[in-house]
Order: C-alpha cells, then structure tokens, then sequence
C-alpha cells in the first residue's frame, strides 16, 4: 500500500500519479475521507478508554456514598468503549478497504499513458538478415524439441512440452542464469508455487489481475505467475539487518498464468502459455537506494541477453502499463525475426516500499524502523528459447547455440534437425 503520511501531505502527487495512470484521481480524496474517519473513531475510542481507565481507578477511592455512581459511571463507559472500539475497527477496514485500490505512486519520469506509450531508451545487438525465416515452433519441430499436439492433448491449449534438446536448452539457460546471479551475490532460492491470500495480495496480484491468478479455493491458496511472490512473502512480518547492503535472493520456479483476456495473441508455439519456467532477481533494500538498485538488476538482465547473444531493446514502460505495485519497470525486448517485432523477455520493477507495508517488512533506519523497498528481474525464462531458436536458425532448420550457453550444452555448437516420431 501507499504511504498514508505522504498522501496526506502531498495529495497531488498521488492524484498525478492515478491520472499518469489512467486510474481514478478522485480514489485518494476518498482514501484521505476513509482515513480522517480511521483517525477521529480512534481518537474517541482511545480518549474513551483512558477515560474508562481513570474511572475504574476512582471507583477503589470511592466513599461508600459515592460507589454506585462510580459504578454506574463505570459501567456506562464501558459500553461506550465496547461501541467505539468497533466503530473504531470498522473505520479502520473501511480506510483499508479504499486504500488497497490505490496503485503505487510512479516515480519521476515515468511516461504517462497506457500499453503503446512506453519510451524507447536504447536499441542494442544487431538483427541478422535471414534469407529464409522460420519461426520457433517450425524450428522446435524440426529439432524434436517442443511438442505442441501432446501438451495440448494432455493438458488443453497452451500447453506444451519440452522434449530432448529443447529440454536441454531451457536447463542450460536457467542453470546460465543462476550461475550468473549467484555471481553477482544472489542467494539462490527453489521456491513455493503455492502461496496464501495474504501473500497474494500483499505483493499486489489481486487487483484488477487477479483473473490471470489460478486459484485452489478448496485449500485456499493461489499458484504463483513469478516467483517474486513467494520471495516477497519470505521476510513477510519481520525486521531486517540492509546495514550490510541490499539483500539478493534468485528464484527458479515453475510459473502459472491463465492468460485471461489474451485469447488469440500469441496463440502459436509457446510465446504466451499457462506454464513455463523462470529465474528471478529480488531485492530488498532501503527506499533512498531503490533507484540504484533498479539500474543494477536492468544492468544484470542486459548482461544475461549479452550471453545469449539476443538483439533487443530497453523500454521505460508507461505508467498505465506498470502493474499495480511498480512504482517504475524497464522491459528487454528481444527481436523476434518471424513476427518482425521486439518482444518482451526481461522485465524489472522498482515497487518501492508498496508491497513491504502491505506485507509488513521493515528495517532499522535512521528515523527507527522503516519499510524496506522491493524490487524485481527476469533473469531468464522458458519464452527466451523463441527468440534464441529464431535469431540463431541456420539454414536448413539447425540452430547455433550461443557460446554463453555452450558450456552447459557439453561444449555443442549446433542443434541439428532430427526426424520426427
């Protein structure tokens, strides 16, 4: 959740930023209403109960004369403090309520707008010209390394499996991945992919996404589409030491999304499907190096599409676009040959102190105990073999490993065509 003390000093920024948005600026003079409200029924309880307190001391002091309008007195106030604790309560979630619809506040420099207003900050690698383009499932096929017909006959559309050299490739980028972060200080992590509500929504998955979210409702818990929840949900209610710098973890997970509202985009192959697997990048860190943090991880995804010898693109994503918890996100699209378009690969978010308040994540600070930023990276994923396979295709349907991922391919050069069964 936002910082309630910083809206109500500076209301207009929040208002700015749900326009930047396209969100309801009118949300936070209703989230500044609900909390005066929370205020005013807390102020009357706890004036009431002090009250309470001084009365029920005096009754002791009491005359026999006096005891039973003490008594009296006593008892009155303590139905008052029983109604006010309740209003108090009710006022308390209603404030809740209204303020868990606010989106985190965008950080300066954010462009306004919605999904085609991103900014392009910078175009890196070169894109090969290529007498004869294949797409990735065409290439997939060729090599036996993706099988669309099984996956959807065992588990529906967009589904799929990864069979022998493709399985291979997704192993050796992911493993290139985690060897890559633990290199930069990351503690590697093997993660839940069941988490709670709480957590869920802590991390801001169940807002107006929350149809893309697979839910068990027998066992109430949620899969996880990263896993940046489960590793936010890791140090949920406690304080943590960042004297010694920011706290890295890298997360290999399997990932679930159902996709909702993307039916016919992308339906060909495994650009967008329900399962795939993926390492991400999370940091806990102080709100004054958030920023620095943010170009670091930008910094170890460009260095991750360097070894995989990807052309691509950085874009600094419109403010419509962030997701409810990024405060700011950069995209790594890479150029996909068969669709003549960049497509995203990487994405890194600086949430700022948004999912640590809902959350409870806290560190020792100057000024006591302060929330923590968080922030997150796509070090690597199942979608890169797309643009892998496309951009490295030979002719005649082989495939060039790049030398980022030979050693974990036992030193293979070329993935050759193999015929199918």
């Amino acid at each position: 959740m936002i910082d309630l003390r910083a809206m109500r000093e500076q209301p207009d920024v929040v208002r700015a930023s749900q326009r930047a948005r396209g969100e309801d600026p009118g949300l936070v003079d209703r989230a500044l209403e609900a909390d005066e409200r929370r205020r005013s029924a807390l102020t009357t309880f706890e004036e009431l109960r002090s009250e309470q307190k001084e009365v029920s001391r005096s009754v002791g002091k009491a005359t026999p004369d006096e005891r039973p309008a003490a008594l009296a007195r006593a008892k009155e106030l303590a139905e008052r403090v029983k109604v006010a604790e309740r209003d108090a309560a009710a006022a308390a979630e209603e404030a809740s309520t209204i303020t868990y619809q606010l989106s985190n506040v965008v950080v300066d420099g954010v462009p306004p707008g919605g999904e085609d207003d991103f900014v392009v900050l910078r175009t890196e690698g070169e894109r090969r010209e290529l007498e004869q383009v294949r797409d990735h499932l065409e290439l997939g096929e060729g090599l036996a390394a993706i099988d669309v017909k099984r996956g959807a006959k065992v588990s529906g559309a967009r589904f799929y499996y990864l069979t022998g050299i493709g399985a291979r490739l997704e192993l050796a980028l992911l493993n290139a991945a985690m060897d890559q972060a633990i290199a930069a200080g990351f503690t590697p992590m093997i993660t839940p992919t069941l988490v709670s509500p709480q957590v869920m929504s802590g991390t801001g998955f169940l807002g107006e996404h929350a149809d893309e979210v697979y839910q068990l409702p027998a066992d109430d818990l949620y899969l996880t589409g990263t896993s940046e929840v489960a590793l936010a949900g890791y140090h949920a209610d406690e304080i943590l030491d960042l004297s010694g710098g920011p706290m890295r973890y890298a997360g290999w997970s399997t990932c679930y999304r159902r996709e909702a509202g993307s039916y016919g985009k992308d339906t060909r192959g495994i650009i967008r499907v329900h399962q795939f697997n993926k390492v991400e990048m999370f940091s806990y860190t102080t709100a004054d190096d958030a920023q620095d943090e943010h170009a670091r991880l930008l910094a170890w995804e460009e260095e991750m599409l360097a070894k995989v010898e990807l052309p691509y693109r950085v874009i600094d994503v419109a403010a419509g676009d962030l997701g409810s918890s990024a405060a700011r996100k950069f995209d790594c699209e890479a150029w996909l040959p068969s669709q003549e378009r960049y497509m995203e690969v990487t994405s890194t978010s600086n949430c700022t102190t948004f999912q640590a308040r809902r959350l409870g994540i806290r560190h020792r600070g100057a000024k006591g105990t302060e929330p923590v930023a968080t922030l997150n990276g796509t070090l690597a994923t199942t979608r890169w073999l797309v643009a892998i396979l496309e951009n490295h295709q030979l002719p005649g349907g082989s495939v060039r490993v790049p030398a980022g991922l030979q050693p974990y391919l036992g030193g293979l050069e070329v993935l050759e065509p193999v015929a199918a069964r």
